[in-house]
């Protein structure tokens, strides 16, 4: 813990300085140094690019299937948010939930996933959650160093991003285990670096702590330009919803995420459409499977 009060007492004293500086995006990309010697230009070219080794397909979006359904949503709201983007700066967005369990983490890896399919669409997913931290897991990579080690010092930032192979996903774990997650998160690190980043990445997804137990995700709202709240049917309340909307105080939400629907109703809407045309060609010339239609109530993955 030694290394982060250091970190919050150079916070402090680089407090006053940081505040009556110029803001965050009036800094040029070559000039922007989130630590001494190093700068942002040439960032991509210093990361470690680690192969695809995500340990749970059966959850993850397959992006060699574009035309499954799963693929298809997140495609959807891929391509909401670009629009969106079109219209106001929007570049970092928070995914969380009132609740655990609800899928956030899933959601936020499969966004990531489906953006990354987009060519020289650079993004970066960013576990921000050092509670229960699950990204690491998911993609096969080391936990550490990461976002934590960052922060307190003992690792430059090119060493915490890992690059997925044959994409343009780049990959930010959450680092070694800390007792107080919010300080660290309250430090003006935090806030420089999620202030610079979308210099580099044009998507930066950020996966945090459900709303109501605690306030992380809170925090890391208001430094971002937009916040995404997932929700899952049948196991989410609207009480808990009301209550982590009036946590957020309706800041910068701009949307939510339905998550558990069951695959009847999700398969439902493309199963004609992809039983007469797979990839582009009629069912009868085609050498696409048989659409089988799934048991009511078997949840979608």
């Amino acid at each position: 813990m030694s290394r982060v009060y250091d970190a919050l007492r150079r916070a402090e004293q680089a407090g006053a300085a940081f505040t009556s500086a110029a803001p965050v995006a009036a800094v040029s990309a070559n000039a922007a140094v989130l630590e001494p010697g190093l700068k942002l230009e040439g960032l991509l070219e210093q990361v470690q690019e680690v192969p695809f080794r995500g340990t749970t397909p059966s959850l993850m979006v397959d992006l060699s299937r574009p035309h499954d359904p799963p693929m298809e949503e997140f495609r959807t709201l891929r391509t909401r948010l670009n629009h969106m983007q079109t219209l106001q700066p929007i570049h970092s967005v928070v995914i969380t939930s009132p609740s655990p369990a609800e899928g956030k983490s899933l959601s936020a890896i499969n966004l990531a996933l489906a953006q990354s399919h987009l060519a020289g669409n650079a993004t970066l997913l960013a576990d921000f959650d050092f509670r229960r931290p699950i990204i690491h897991t998911m993609f096969g990579i080391d936990r550490s160093p990461g976002i934590t080690d960052y922060l307190m010092g003992k690792a430059a930032l090119p060493q915490i991003i890992k690059k997925i192979a044959g994409t343009t996903l780049y990959v930010m774990p959450a680092g070694e285990a800390v007792i107080n997650p919010l300080e660290l998160l309250n430090l003006v690190e935090v806030k420089t670096l999620l202030g610079h980043l979308p210099k580099v990445f044009n998507w930066i997804i950020l996966d945090s702590p459900p709303l109501l137990f605690a306030a992380d995700a809170n925090l890391l709202s208001t430094l971002c330009h937009g916040t995404l709240l997932v929700v899952r049917i049948g196991h989410t309340t609207i009480d808990s919803v009301t209550r982590a909307m009036q946590s957020l105080c309706n800041n910068n939400v701009i949307g939510t995420i339905v998550n558990g629907a069951r695959r009847g109703e999700l398969y439902s809407k493309y199963t004609y459409y992809h039983s007469y045309y797979y990839a582009g060609q009629p069912a009868s010339k085609s050498k696409a499977p048989a659409v089988t239609e799934p048991a009511e109530d078997e949840p979608a993955q």
